[in-house]
Protein backbone atom coordinates (compact mmCIF):
# COMPACT_ATOMS: atom_id res chain seq x y z
CA UNK A 1 0.00 0.00 0.00
CA UNK A 2 1.23 3.29 -1.28
CA UNK A 3 1.98 6.49 0.98
CA UNK A 4 -1.18 8.84 -0.72
CA UNK A 5 0.96 11.92 0.40
CA UNK A 6 3.74 11.01 -1.90
CA UNK A 7 1.78 9.96 -4.62
CA UNK A 8 0.66 11.71 -7.95
CA UNK A 9 -2.54 10.74 -9.92
CA UNK A 10 -3.37 11.05 -13.29
CA UNK A 11 -7.64 11.44 -12.65
CA UNK A 12 -7.66 12.27 -8.97
CA UNK A 13 -7.63 16.56 -9.97
CA UNK A 14 -10.20 15.89 -13.11
CA UNK A 15 -12.68 13.98 -10.72
CA UNK A 16 -12.21 16.65 -8.19
CA UNK A 17 -13.11 19.35 -10.80
CA UNK A 18 -16.28 16.88 -12.08
CA UNK A 19 -17.31 16.78 -8.28
CA UNK A 20 -17.62 20.31 -7.85
CA UNK A 21 -18.97 21.25 -10.64
CA UNK A 22 -21.78 18.46 -9.68
CA UNK A 23 -22.54 20.37 -6.32
CA UNK A 24 -22.67 24.08 -7.90
CA UNK A 25 -25.51 22.62 -10.68
CA UNK A 26 -27.58 20.99 -8.31
CA UNK A 27 -27.08 23.60 -5.50
CA UNK A 28 -27.78 26.90 -8.16
CA UNK A 29 -29.64 25.02 -10.84
CA UNK A 30 -31.53 22.23 -8.81
CA UNK A 31 -33.45 24.16 -6.02
CA UNK A 32 -34.96 26.50 -8.83
CA UNK A 33 -37.59 24.34 -9.97
CA UNK A 34 -39.80 21.85 -8.56
CA UNK A 35 -40.83 18.42 -10.48
CA UNK A 36 -44.45 16.47 -10.67
CA UNK A 37 -44.10 13.17 -12.34
CA UNK A 38 -46.59 10.24 -12.53
CA UNK A 39 -45.04 6.77 -11.77
CA UNK A 40 -46.68 3.42 -12.14
CA UNK A 41 -48.03 1.73 -8.63
CA UNK A 42 -46.73 4.93 -6.96
CA UNK A 43 -48.94 8.01 -8.26
CA UNK A 44 -47.54 10.97 -7.82
CA UNK A 45 -43.99 12.15 -7.22
CA UNK A 46 -43.10 15.95 -6.00
CA UNK A 47 -39.39 16.53 -5.77
CA UNK A 48 -37.13 19.10 -6.30
CA UNK A 49 -35.11 18.98 -9.97
CA UNK A 50 -31.56 19.50 -8.01
CA UNK A 51 -32.47 15.40 -6.40
CA UNK A 52 -31.54 13.99 -9.83
CA UNK A 53 -28.02 15.56 -9.95
CA UNK A 54 -26.94 15.83 -6.33
CA UNK A 55 -26.53 12.28 -6.05
CA UNK A 56 -23.76 12.32 -8.49
CA UNK A 57 -21.81 14.17 -5.72
CA UNK A 58 -21.90 10.79 -3.41
CA UNK A 59 -21.01 8.96 -6.82
CA UNK A 60 -17.75 10.47 -6.95
CA UNK A 61 -17.19 10.82 -3.24
CA UNK A 62 -17.28 7.08 -3.29
CA UNK A 63 -14.97 6.35 -6.13
CA UNK A 64 -12.62 9.06 -4.34
CA UNK A 65 -12.74 7.02 -1.28
CA UNK A 66 -12.61 3.50 -2.42
CA UNK A 67 -9.39 4.13 -4.75
CA UNK A 68 -7.75 7.21 -3.06
CA UNK A 69 -8.25 6.98 0.18
CA UNK A 70 -10.79 9.26 2.75
CA UNK A 71 -8.26 11.99 3.12
CA UNK A 72 -8.26 12.56 -0.82
CA UNK A 73 -12.10 12.65 -0.39
CA UNK A 74 -12.07 14.90 2.32
CA UNK A 75 -10.08 17.47 0.46
CA UNK A 76 -12.47 17.18 -2.30
CA UNK A 77 -15.38 17.99 0.44
CA UNK A 78 -13.56 20.94 1.78
CA UNK A 79 -13.24 22.17 -2.22
CA UNK A 80 -16.90 21.60 -2.43
CA UNK A 81 -17.78 23.42 0.72
CA UNK A 82 -15.54 26.48 -0.42
CA UNK A 83 -17.12 26.41 -3.59
CA UNK A 84 -20.87 26.69 -2.46
CA UNK A 85 -20.09 29.40 0.16
CA UNK A 86 -18.72 31.81 -2.33
CA UNK A 87 -21.18 30.64 -4.75
CA UNK A 88 -24.08 31.49 -1.96
CA UNK A 89 -22.16 34.86 -1.45
CA UNK A 90 -21.90 35.72 -4.96
CA UNK A 91 -25.73 34.96 -6.16
CA UNK A 92 -26.72 37.55 -2.70
CA UNK A 93 -24.32 40.13 -4.45
CA UNK A 94 -25.87 39.79 -7.50
CA UNK A 95 -29.13 40.25 -6.41
CA UNK A 96 -28.63 42.51 -4.12
CA UNK A 97 -27.08 45.17 -7.06
CA UNK A 98 -29.50 47.69 -8.11
CA UNK A 99 -30.44 46.36 -11.49
CA UNK A 100 -30.16 49.05 -14.76
CA UNK A 101 -32.67 50.43 -16.09
CA UNK A 102 -33.39 47.98 -18.91
CA UNK A 103 -32.98 45.35 -16.17
CA UNK A 104 -35.58 46.45 -13.76
CA UNK A 105 -38.68 44.29 -15.02
CA UNK A 106 -36.35 41.33 -14.94
CA UNK A 107 -34.92 41.44 -11.46
CA UNK A 108 -38.09 39.69 -9.76
CA UNK A 109 -36.74 36.56 -11.95
CA UNK A 110 -33.46 37.04 -11.11
CA UNK A 111 -34.07 37.06 -7.53
CA UNK A 112 -36.55 33.97 -7.91
CA UNK A 113 -33.85 31.65 -9.50
CA UNK A 114 -31.09 32.98 -7.21
CA UNK A 115 -32.56 34.47 -4.32
CA UNK A 116 -32.53 32.19 -1.59
CA UNK A 117 -32.67 32.64 2.17
CA UNK A 118 -30.14 32.42 4.18
CA UNK A 119 -31.17 29.71 6.47
CA UNK A 120 -31.59 27.61 3.17
CA UNK A 121 -28.13 28.59 2.13
CA UNK A 122 -26.40 27.72 5.06
CA UNK A 123 -28.74 24.56 5.67
CA UNK A 124 -27.24 23.47 2.22
CA UNK A 125 -23.67 23.68 2.99
CA UNK A 126 -24.09 22.17 6.75
CA UNK A 127 -25.38 19.46 5.45
CA UNK A 128 -23.54 18.86 2.40
CA UNK A 129 -20.67 19.07 4.43
CA UNK A 130 -21.67 16.37 7.27
CA UNK A 131 -23.49 13.93 4.78
CA UNK A 132 -21.02 13.98 2.19
CA UNK A 133 -18.04 13.31 5.33
CA UNK A 134 -20.41 10.66 6.95
CA UNK A 135 -20.58 8.73 3.49
CA UNK A 136 -16.63 8.78 3.01
CA UNK A 137 -15.93 7.64 6.65
CA UNK A 138 -18.30 4.73 6.52
CA UNK A 139 -17.19 3.43 3.32
CA UNK A 140 -13.64 4.01 4.22
CA UNK A 141 -14.49 1.55 7.47
CA UNK A 142 -16.55 -0.89 5.63
CA UNK A 143 -13.51 -1.52 3.46
CA UNK A 144 -11.22 -2.06 6.07
CA UNK A 145 -13.97 -4.30 7.72
CA UNK A 146 -15.05 -6.52 4.08
CA UNK A 147 -11.28 -6.77 3.67
CA UNK A 148 -11.97 -4.80 0.38
CA UNK A 149 -14.97 -7.27 -0.74
CA UNK A 150 -18.08 -7.11 -1.82
CA UNK A 151 -18.24 -3.24 -3.57
CA UNK A 152 -21.56 -2.52 -3.28
CA UNK A 153 -22.06 -3.39 0.28
CA UNK A 154 -19.81 0.08 1.18
CA UNK A 155 -21.11 2.18 -1.63
CA UNK A 156 -24.83 1.60 -0.76
CA UNK A 157 -24.48 1.15 2.99
CA UNK A 158 -22.16 4.75 3.08
CA UNK A 159 -24.75 6.56 0.90
CA UNK A 160 -27.66 5.17 3.37
CA UNK A 161 -26.08 6.67 6.12
CA UNK A 162 -24.93 9.68 4.76
CA UNK A 163 -27.68 10.80 2.86
CA UNK A 164 -29.75 10.25 5.82
CA UNK A 165 -27.58 12.47 7.73
CA UNK A 166 -27.97 15.09 4.83
CA UNK A 167 -31.71 15.11 3.84
CA UNK A 168 -32.17 14.83 7.40
CA UNK A 169 -29.92 18.32 8.64
CA UNK A 170 -30.89 19.98 5.41
CA UNK A 171 -35.07 20.06 5.42
CA UNK A 172 -35.11 20.22 9.78
CA UNK A 173 -32.55 23.56 9.44
CA UNK A 174 -33.96 25.01 6.42
CA UNK A 175 -37.73 24.28 7.05
CA UNK A 176 -38.59 23.13 10.88
CA UNK A 177 -41.01 25.61 11.72
CA UNK A 178 -42.11 26.97 8.61
CA UNK A 179 -43.53 23.55 7.23
CA UNK A 180 -45.63 21.38 9.19
CA UNK A 181 -44.32 18.35 10.46
CA UNK A 182 -46.18 15.96 8.29
CA UNK A 183 -45.48 17.57 5.47
CA UNK A 184 -41.57 18.32 6.35
CA UNK A 185 -41.29 14.35 7.17
CA UNK A 186 -42.82 13.11 4.03
CA UNK A 187 -40.64 15.25 1.49
CA UNK A 188 -37.65 14.41 3.60
CA UNK A 189 -38.38 10.68 3.01
CA UNK A 190 -39.09 11.15 -0.85
CA UNK A 191 -35.89 12.97 -0.93
CA UNK A 192 -33.74 10.40 0.96
CA UNK A 193 -35.28 7.61 -0.99
CA UNK A 194 -34.52 8.88 -4.44
CA UNK A 195 -31.56 9.62 -3.58
CA UNK A 196 -30.25 6.19 -2.22
CA UNK A 197 -32.35 4.61 -4.98
CA UNK A 198 -29.59 6.78 -7.70
CA UNK A 199 -26.43 4.75 -5.88
CA UNK A 200 -28.07 1.43 -5.83
CA UNK A 201 -29.12 2.58 -9.81
CA UNK A 202 -25.67 3.65 -10.16
CA UNK A 203 -23.84 0.71 -8.64
CA UNK A 204 -22.83 -1.47 -12.55
CA UNK A 205 -21.44 1.88 -13.44
CA UNK A 206 -19.68 2.64 -10.03
CA UNK A 207 -17.70 -0.98 -10.46
CA UNK A 208 -16.12 -0.13 -14.00
CA UNK A 209 -14.95 3.15 -13.03
CA UNK A 210 -13.51 1.84 -9.72
CA UNK A 211 -11.81 -1.19 -11.45
CA UNK A 212 -10.38 1.17 -14.54
CA UNK A 213 -9.38 4.35 -11.74
CA UNK A 214 -7.39 1.33 -9.68
CA UNK A 215 -5.89 -0.42 -12.89
CA UNK A 216 -4.16 2.87 -14.50
CA UNK A 217 -3.73 4.73 -11.18
CA UNK A 218 -2.34 1.56 -9.72
CA UNK A 219 -4.00 2.38 -6.05
CA UNK A 220 -6.26 0.36 -3.82
CA UNK A 221 -6.07 2.75 -0.83
CA UNK A 222 -6.97 1.24 2.65
CA UNK A 223 -7.37 3.72 5.39
CA UNK A 224 -5.62 1.67 8.18
CA UNK A 225 -4.25 4.02 9.49
CA UNK A 226 -5.83 7.51 8.40
CA UNK A 227 -6.60 10.39 11.04
CA UNK A 228 -10.46 10.24 10.37
CA UNK A 229 -10.93 14.09 11.63
CA UNK A 230 -13.03 15.99 9.36
CA UNK A 231 -11.43 18.85 10.07
CA UNK A 232 -8.21 19.07 8.15
CA UNK A 233 -6.74 19.38 4.32
CA UNK A 234 -3.85 17.28 4.85
CA UNK A 235 -3.80 13.76 2.05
Amino acid sequence: MSTIAERQYRYYDLIMAAYVCVLLCANLIGPSKAATVQLPLVGSVTFVAGVLFFPISYFFGDVLTEVYGYARDRRCVWAGFAALAFAALMAAVIVALPPAAEWRDKQVHVAAIFGSTWRIVAASIVAFWCGSLVNSYVLAKLKILTRGRWLWTRTIGSTVCGEAVDSGLFYSLAFYGVWTGHFLLKVMATQYVLKTLWEVLSTPLTYRLVAFLKRVEREDYYDTGTNFTPFSLRA
